[in-house]
């Protein structure tokens, strides 16, 4: 049945009366187009739904493009200025995919209004500007999510229920890293938002670093300490329309140690001048009674070892492919071995948020709230911190 007839069906009363939600949307480019196609195919895949999302409106700065973008996702209205989207009453959930100097200002105008927020990571530029923003949530007494999305991979969902119920034991290690490429040399990048830190905050620590920070947070707990280093490869870059060079004040690299707060040692890493890597996301957790290992670019699988189960003449890890039934979300998607992707994520994730809204139930623990965001807002300053005074660094969340 398409969505459109899921929509007719709710609207008649034919079936289930499925509750409507107005999303108004900022930004139309990666973030928004992700968000957006998650949100068209809730209604027939995460069927029952627990709300069907209305397209309401999408806002952009180019009046041209932001109207095309509203006629090709399928939005009711486009506007230019996020401040008139907010008052449009027939908006619910306020969808932040926009840069990362318009979260702050735009989320708290949002709450302030008494609607639900979602956010894309980083919370805010620094952890001053994400406590703001958390405050105003709890202050408006509204529902909000930071769009940490790998919380939403079948696997680590998978790996936290194990984690969970104990079959890691005492956790040991946690490393991640996060590498990409697209900023090296060969690609010519010039110096666009992400490289300011005026618009973005920090480079790879705020765009990939965040993300393992963040599962750090969800998989082992509380970081307690933190030493880093951070640096800057290409120290100038071209303006966008060639007109000059001009220096870039964000971090290419990073690596840091930690030291949480159960005991456990950790080391994350994030650049975006790791040749070869694409997207590459991996992470390890070892413990007393097994390892296990994710890489996102393998998305369906995890590599697994148990200590006692492994005999001696073929111990070593094995793969497991997280497609079964009765694996995390995969009840809603098609028989073992037939694979979903990143963009599913955001499926999960708004559904989430969606049946939290609806049901007014607690986005923690699985998905990221505001208080989330903070907390990895803390851990990017301290690494930040700690890379400028060549010192180990405690955490205060």
């Amino acid at each position: 049945m398409s969505e459109q007839a899921f929509t007719d069906m709710a609207a008649s009363g034919a079936d289930e009366d499925f509750r409507r939600i107005g999303v108004g949307m900022l930004g139309y480019a990666f973030m928004g187009k992700a968000h957006t196609n998650a949100l068209k195919k809730i209604p027939h895949m995460m069927y029952p739904p627990p709300a069907i999302p209305d397209l309401a409106a999408i806002c952009g700065r180019d009046g041209n493009a932001v109207a095309e973008a509203a006629r090709r996702y399928g939005y009711a209205r486009s506007y230019t200025d996020w401040r008139d989207m907010l008052e449009d009453e027939t908006v619910e959930l306020f969808d932040n995919g926009g840069p990362n100097d318009m979260h702050a200002e735009p989320c708290i105008a949002a709450a302030e209004a008494g609607k639900h927020v979602l956010c894309e990571k980083p919370l805010g530029r620094t952890a001053e500007e994400s406590k703001a923003m958390l405050e105003a949530v709890e202050q408006a007494g509204v529902k909000h999510m930071v769009a940490f999305n790998y919380r939403f991979v079948p696997a680590i969902r998978q790996v936290r229920e194990l984690i969970d119920s104990g079959a890691l034991g005492r956790i040991y290690h946690y490393r991640a890293v996060y590498l990409q490429e697209w900023i090296m040399p060969h690609y010519g990048t010039p110096k666009i938002w992400r490289l300011d830190k005026d618009q973005a905050g920090s480079g790879a620590l705020g765009d990939l670093g965040a993300h393992i920070i963040d599962l750090a947070h969800y998989l082992v707990g509380d970081i307690g300490s933190v030493g880093a280093l951070a640096t800057t490869f290409i120290q100038e870059r071209q303006l966008p329309d060639g007109s000059a060079a001009v220096p870039v004040n964000v971090d290419d690299a990073f690596v840091a140690t930690v030291e949480f707060s159960n005991g456990a040692l950790g080391t994350l890493e994030a650049t975006r001048f790791a040749a070869g890597r694409k997207n590459h996301q991996v992470i390890e957790i070892n413990g007393e009674k097994g390892s296990i290992r994710f890489n996102l670019e393998r998305f369906n699988e995890l590599e697994v070892f148990w200590v006692e189960d492994a005999p001696k003449e073929t111990q070593g890890f094995h793969r497991v492919l997280v497609t079964e039934s009765h694996h995390p979300f995969w009840e809603n998607w098609w028989p073992h071995g037939h694979i979903i992707g990143w963009e599913h994520t955001f499926v999960h994730e708004i559904t989430h948020l969606l049946d939290c809204i609806v049901n007014d139930g607690d986005v923690a623990p699985h998905g990221a709230t505001f208080q989330d965001g903070y907390r990895a807002a803390i851990v990017c300053d301290a690494i930040l911190e700690s890379a400028d005074k060549r010192r180990q660094v405690d955490i205060r969340y």
